[in-house]
């Protein structure tokens, strides 16, 4: 009997995707782990192994098509297998290039209201509402039983006079302004980030560290190696972050409304900067790997970010984020927590810098800031300044990074 292959979930918030293009073409064989599809997120295009071995009896799902998370897309099954009846996807939204998007719905439906008198709405229709600043109680829709889906939020106007009268004001006094349209990406930052200040209460702690031992081993070990396979500063900041949390498991947690629950792994995300917005990818376990394992695999999945081709787990199940500008010169900053963790450290430039010895000396030593950012749900300053003085002991004594 055939299998079906739905539109996975890859992400905690997504809601639907893009499948931009079939990688396996009908009646193609298809081994477990070779690439079925790419899909476009809010965040990436991302290419989706198949978790299924046989043949690819047939595509539910056209290429461009947008469809909800958990959508059947296609049937695998044995060669010459014959099909009696195949799923219908519940909706398909497609996007060509050069029109307009079109919604298809398995059945046509005109807008009516709900017969309850209670608002039903997808969660993505809700999304959608919220971002736009719209009520849904004026919204009909045209889903089953009045339930109010996407196109019901983009196809609805906005009556006169909702926009702000200071924006009306700025639109109309504004000339020569350029508009850029918001990209995927950068509609997922501004929604996430959004959420996370409104949501979680931060707090933040910034501790200077001294890291003339951490460039000195970082400079001895790099000597051995190929430049392909060299080592950065941040891969030594992943490491070190990593092995203090195995002490703190508050910081490596999420929290739940009535529980705070802590991750049993150690999977830290660090930014990639993009052309479009930042990137989180995630080294797996990064407590229990080599530094030149940590090294090889940041750079192959930043090499895929930038390239628009990530894997799904190359940016997703990050347990606690580092966001690095040191190298841009940035001296110090605090970076907002991504949801659902419960903690973030910002990292900035490493500089050359007069200072005073333990014997009391003026002496010229490297020193780096960081900045911890807290959810104050789940910790609070005792902890996260023992966290900072902790991570001190592996980024000052570096050896601590390669036992």
């Amino acid at each position: 009997m055939a299998d079906i292959v739905k539109m996975p979930k890859l992400g905690f918030d997504m809601a639907e995707g893009t499948l931009v293009r079939w990688v396996k073409l009908e009646g193609e064989p298809v081994r477990k782990g070779d690439i079925l599809a790419e899909i476009e997120t809010d965040k990436a295009t991302v290419e989706v192994e198949s978790a299924l071995e046989g043949v690819v009896l047939r595509h539910l799902v056209e290429q461009a098509a947008v469809v909800p998370v958990g959508t059947p897309i296609a049937m695998i099954g044995a060669p010459g297998e014959k099909i009696e009846e195949a799923p219908k996807p519940e909706s398909r939204d497609k996007r060509p290039e050069s029109a307009p998007q079109t919604v298809f719905q398995p059945t046509a439906a005109q807008p009516h209201p709900n017969p309850t008198g209670r608002v039903i709405a997808s969660p993505l229709a809700r999304r959608l509402a919220r971002e736009k600043g719209l009520q849904l109680e004026k919204i009909a829709g045209s889903g089953p039983g009045g339930r109010i889906i996407r196109k019901d939020i983009e196809a609805f106007e906005a009556p006169a006079g909702a926009v702000d009268q200071p924006v009306q004001a700025f639109r109309a006094s504004s000339t020569g302004a350029k508009s850029i349209p918001v990209s995927k990406l950068r509609a997922a930052i501004a929604r996430r980030m959004v959420e996370s200040k409104q949501q979680v209460p931060h707090f933040y702690l910034t501790h200077t560290y001294r890291v003339d031992d951490l460039l000195d081993l970082r400079k001895k070990i790099n000597e051995l190696l190929p430049e392909e396979e060299k080592i950065s500063l941040n891969d030594m900041v992943i490491k070190a972050v990593a092995l203090t949390l195995r002490d703190f498991p508050n910081l490596n947690a999420f929290f739940g409304e009535h529980e705070i629950h802590h991750h049993e792994a150690i999977h830290i995300g660090s930014a990639v900067g993009l052309d479009g917005g930042l990137m989180t990818v995630v080294v797996k376990d990064a407590d229990q790997k080599s530094l030149r394992v940590i090294a090889r695999e940041m750079k192959e999945m930043a090499a895929r970010a930038r390239s628009g081709k990530v894997k799904p787990e190359d940016i997703e199940g990050s347990t606690f984020s580092i966001s690095n500008l040191g190298m841009y010169d940035v001296e110090n900053f605090a970076a907002i927590i991504n949801p659902p963790e419960a903690a973030i450290l910002a990292v900035g430039s490493a500089k050359a810098q007069p200072a005073v010895n333990d014997e009391g000396e003026v002496v010229v030593e490297w020193l780096m800031k960081a900045t911890l950012s807290v959810d104050h749900r789940v910790s609070d300053g005792v902890e996260a300044a023992r966290f900072m003085q902790a991570l001190a002991k592996n980024l000052e004594t570096p050896l601590r990074l390669v036992l």
